[in-house]
């Protein structure tokens, strides 16, 4: 598995275990360096890990919002927790990351591949289409 997915794959499993835990009540960071010592000890980058990390807590209620609009049928609080966090993933990466580090369309397939590895049955078609109706957003305010 290549060390960015790898890095996505633990972030989402940390945010996925915060979120179930109603948020707030605890930290994210000591989730997240566990599951780092779990599922990536010899990831070399971890400056990745923590800016996914950072970058999804301060812009979570923008996400969020982001997420109602752009899937009304399906309220926030309705959608599954592993289907909320890899969105999370994907908005983040795709509306706020660096697009020369990850392209616009790369967030959106890795996104879509943490949906085929995590999510429900689903899971991948519904995360392609918000962040695909996001991206075509994007374009048109280009």
């Amino acid at each position: 598995m290549a060390s960015r997915h790898l890095s996505r794959s633990i972030v989402l499993q940390s945010i996925y275990e915060w979120d179930f835990h109603n948020k707030g009540k605890e930290d994210l960071t000591p989730i997240l360096k566990r599951n780092i010592e779990k599922f990536g000890p010899d990831l070399e980058n971890l400056s990745f890990i923590e800016n996914l990390k950072k970058g999804i807590l301060k812009n979570l209620s923008k996400i969020d919002k982001l997420i109602s609009v752009s899937a009304p049928e399906r309220p926030i609080e309705q959608i599954s927790i592993i289907d909320r966090n890899i969105l999370r993933i994907g908005l983040f990466e795709l509306l706020y990351a660096n697009k020369e580090e990850v392209p616009p369309k790369v967030a959106i397939n890795e996104a879509i591949e943490l949906a085929k590895n995590f999510g429900g049955e689903n899971s991948s078609k519904f995360i392609n289409g918000v962040l695909g109706t996001v991206f075509k957003e994007m374009k048109k305010e280009q």
